[in-house]
């Protein structure tokens, strides 16, 4: 049965509480006798023990009249808000400053101006030591308003003051939403394109760049600010490829939390992506020490029950540690002792279905299939990617789609699955080119696995030697080495030069460059 959005809402949202918030809204709607058997207590008792969202038996149940359903969901829906509103593991010191703030409210409504003056006082300071430089702004507009009817002669300067704090605070969030649309800006090209490409790409985001941050004084900025600054600066580098200062402003986004322990809990979600970007960054630097130790302090910040766990928490904390847990194999070869990742990953993605969007999905797969190809799976990694290649509604980055045809199409020659093969070339050529992703790297790639079915087999190991040389000299490209952050393809083609494992040749590599 197909379900509108609102009832689909209504029904996760029923199915999203837990036991001890179940509790609390049967006790929340139980206050008054009155609602004990109403028809919104009722349909929430319906739908908490139903497995699907079916309207026909809602109705047939009784409960409600056709009519009405949409109004009694509406209610139900605002009365579950509520009740979870009241809960205390969804307060925290936001809530507590606009609770604050709707006191102040309602008592000015009541001209008790003074009580109203003294809760806004408090608010304000509980604001500015929280950072929640948005939110002082509003206490002292407020402030002013009140402050013009009821005038006090104890602070002769009260106006003053009142002005050059919301001139801060403006001034203040002005930088931190420029610095936070610049972040987001640029996540959003690397969401949807990925590092930049060529010459012209790299002029352009760079010139994005400098243009928003030439009045930004560093020294003047706050956490908020600098959070934001950050993650700017590290997207940027990110889309640039310059992995050492990811590796610096990662670590600065978490030394910004270690210096202010107290914001960790109010903006757990920040803290847990500065520790992801952190692991992104080592890992492009191949320093597996490095990065064993910071997953591990990942996972230990995870698992403390002082670090607050909600559904949202929960849900990052589990992409995280597990992509990272992933990605220590690729570092030095060791894919045949990751692999006992995969079901373990693919069950526990079953339970976060609902919350894990489709393009962290597929990335999951990538990953599976990497990890297949790199210990010599070639059928498993080919699974893995048609879950990618046959989903025609995919909203993913457009390199992951590339490559994860071009690792398609390598698989599938070492599977010895040829048949496929001619079809799968014009496929992913067709792809590449309307993508504009077809690169020098990936066009030589093409044209070898074009040529293999003329090679006489005695003369296949040269053939890959050749391929070798080619490759090697876009190695450290400033635009074509991305091909290999994604696609290890030398590696593999060593790997059948000298008869190796890809694993075995990449775990060499890294004992002689990096341990």
């Amino acid at each position: 049965m197909i379900t509108k959005d609102q009832k689909d809402n209504l029904f996760s949202l029923v199915k999203s509480l837990t036991k001890s918030e179940k509790r609390q809204f049967k006790l929340y709607v139980g206050r008054l006798g009155v609602n004990s058997d109403s028809k919104f207590l009722n349909l929430f008792n319906l739908l908490d023990k139903a497995k699907t969202y079916d309207e026909a038996s809602i109705i047939k149940s009784g409960i409600v009249k056709k009519q009405q359903l949409a109004n009694v969901k509406a209610h139900l829906y605002k009365q579950i808000l509520i009740s979870l509103k009241l809960n205390p593991s969804h307060q925290n010191v936001r809530s507590q400053i606009r609770e604050q703030l709707d006191f102040a409210s309602i008592l000015y409504h009541k001209g008790l101006y003074k009580q109203s003056l003294k809760i806004l006082d408090k608010a304000k300071e509980l604001a500015i030591t929280n950072e929640e430089k948005n939110m002082a702004f509003e206490i002292v507009e407020l402030e002013k308003i009140i402050e013009a009817q009821y005038i006090t002669r104890s602070i002769s300067n009260r106006a003053d003051e009142l002005v050059v704090q919301a001139k801060e605070f403006s001034s203040q969030n002005v930088t931190a939403s420029k610095l936070s649309n610049l972040s987001l800006q640029l996540y959003s090209i690397m969401l949807k394109t990925g590092y930049v490409k060529n010459e012209a790409e790299s002029e352009e985001v760079t010139q994005y760049f400098n243009d928003r941050l030439k009045k930004i004084t560093v020294k003047n900025l706050g956490f908020r600010e600098k959070l934001w600054l950050y993650k700017a600066h590290l997207w940027y580098n990110f889309l640039m490829q310059d992995f050492l200062n990811c590796y610096k402003y990662s670590s600065k986004l978490v030394d910004l939390f270690q210096e202010n322990p107290k914001m960790i809990n109010l903006n757990p979600v920040f803290y847990l992506k500065g520790n992801n970007y952190l692991l992104e960054s080592i890992f492009f630097l191949r320093n597996k020490p490095k990065f064993t130790e910071k997953l591990n302090k990942l996972k230990e910040i995870v698992e403390n029950p002082e670090f607050i766990k909600d559904t949202n928490i929960s849900t990052l904390a589990f992409l995280y540690t597990n992509f990272h847990s992933i990605n220590q194999h690729f570092i030095d070869g060791s894919f045949e002792d990751g692999l006992h990742l995969i079901p373990k990953i693919e069950e526990e993605l079953e339970l976060y279905k609902d919350r894990i969007d489709p393009h962290h999905k597929m990335i999951f797969y990538y990953k599976f299939a990497s990890l297949e190809f790199g210990a010599g799976n070639n059928k498993n990694c080919i699974k893995y990617l048609d879950k990618i290649i046959s989903n025609k509604s995919l909203s993913m980055r457009e390199d992951l789609l590339c490559f994860s045809r071009v690792l398609n199409l390598v698989a599938h020659y070492e599977a010895s699955l040829d048949y496929h093969l001619e079809s799968l070339l014009r496929s992913t050529y067709k792809f590449l080119i309307k993508m504009n992703d077809l690169h020098e790297v990936q066009k030589e790639m093409i044209k070898f696995i074009r040529g293999l079915q003329d090679i006489y087999p005695h003369d296949l190991k040269n053939a890959f030697k050749d391929l070798v040389e080619r490759l090697k000299v876009y190695e450290d490209h400033p635009y074509e080495r991305r091909s290999f952050l994604y696609l290890d393809i030398i590696s593999w083609l060593e790997s059948k030069v000298y008869n190796k494992t890809v694993g075995e040749i990449i775990k060499a590599k890294y004992l002689s460059n990096y341990a």
